[in-house]
């Protein structure tokens, strides 16, 4: 039987890179967070899906992708645009497993894990 890979859903800004103000990603360098960088290099070594979510606009995508390459940040996939009010994962619970299929962690902006 195959055993079945995590699927990691992580925001950008306050997350993997310390939190900068929305319109100054441009001229400003991205700082890394190194705990949930090694976090996230940890998952995608074991086969964990990583996507990743922020509220920075689509217009941004080319300006992003430069800064996860450069700081070598693992993903497979990008979603951009989302709201920036508070996010909520929802999944089904298998009836016949006791562990939940969605969990949620939440970080202290800039902290890390």
């Amino acid at each position: 039987m195959n055993e079945k890979k995590n699927t990691i859903f992580c925001d950008i800004d306050g997350t993997i890179f310390k939190y900068r103000k929305f319109g100054t990603y441009e001229e400003t360098l991205p700082e890394v967070i190194q705990s949930t960088l090694d976090y996230l290099n940890v998952e995608k070594e074991k086969g964990s899906f990583i996507v990743l979510t922020t509220a920075r606009p689509e217009t941004m995508v080319g300006h992003t992708m430069k800064e996860l390459i450069r700081s070598k940040v693992p993903f497979d996939r990008i979603i951009m645009g989302i709201g920036r009010g508070t996010r909520y994962l929802i999944n089904d619970k298998d009836p016949d497993l006791e562990a939940d299929r969605a969990i949620s962690i939440n970080l202290i902006r800039d902290k890390g894990f």
